[in-house]
């Protein structure tokens, strides 16, 4: 008599057609908003896509802001995170409650609020060995944008190091590793490939709440397609367009979505 044989579990392979025909249905649905649009406007008027695609150079400069304040943000963010995700860890008991302080009220305050300190504390000129220098607002945005990053970044890095097994430390300890070579040389590599796919994550999140920044003043993608509306004083633009700066955020964002599934499925990590 044969007993039935349990195989490993193995996780379901990223469904790429049901994510291209998100992006199909996107692209398809700005089309059919344009098309309405543009056969409710009068015949002497310029068509809806000829004005959509005059005003792209322009609003994809602005884009082009959008995207250097979240890779900046989230350069500096997950460096600083990093550091303070240690902290969270350390065996000094001021050391972990006051990086514990610190994760938590970065972490759970509103993203604008932070955006709005930034911009009205922060100075608006400083001075570098006698010579003045003006900090345009878009920096002033990506601090205020930093401040979250780093928070969650570092409570991504504590969850990943505290979800690895005790025994990781107590091998290391029996092999006479300090407490330094064991984070980077047993723990830390290990934790890569957990703190990967919630770090992408948080990263499409970042680059979809960069039109904050459009709020304090900051000439992104938003702000100039506000210009634009603002210069054509055209009613019927109103949704092509900004159905258009919708899909340029969820194309530059979906493959992102793509490659965070790919990594799951690859190091068999669930969220």
């Amino acid at each position: 008599m044969t007993l039935p044989v349990l195989l490993p579990y193995r996780p379901p392979p990223p469904r790429g057609r049901l994510d291209d025909r998100g992006l199909a249905f996107a692209a398809f649905a700005v089309l059919m908003v344009a098309g309405a649009a543009h056969a409710q406007s009068g015949a002497a008027t310029e068509s809806v896509l000829a004005a959509i695609w005059k005003w792209v150079p322009l609003i994809s400069t602005g884009f082009g802001l959008n995207i250097l304040i979240s890779v900046i943000a989230m350069g500096v963010g997950t460096v600083l995170g990093l550091a303070l995700g240690l902290c969270q860890i350390s065996l000094l008991p001021p050391v972990r409650v006051g990086s514990w302080f610190l994760t938590q009220f970065f972490r759970n305050a509103p993203w604008l609020v932070l955006l709005f300190y930034c911009i009205f504390m922060l100075p608006f000129r400083v001075t570098v060995l006698g010579q003045t220098h003006e900090v345009p607002n878009w920096l002033r945005a990506t601090i205020g944008l930093t401040l979250p990053v780093m928070a969650n970044v570092s409570e991504i890095v504590r969850g990943a190091v505290q979800s690895l097994p005790k025994g990781q430390w107590e091998a290391a300890e029996s092999l006479a590793f300090s407490r330094f070579q064991t984070l980077w040389q047993v723990i830390l590599p290990q934790c890569v490939k957990r703190m990967l796919p919630p770090w992408m994550n948080l990263y499409a999140i970042l680059i979809m709440s960069t039109p904050l920044a459009s709020i304090v003043g900051v000439e992104e993608a938003m702000t100039l397609t506000r210009g634009a509306l603002n210069a054509e004083r055209r009613g019927d633009l109103l949704i092509p367009m900004y159905g258009a700066l919708l899909l340029a955020f969820f194309a530059y964002c979906w493959p992102i979505a793509r490659l965070t599934r790919l990594l799951e499925a690859r190091n068999n990590v669930r969220l």
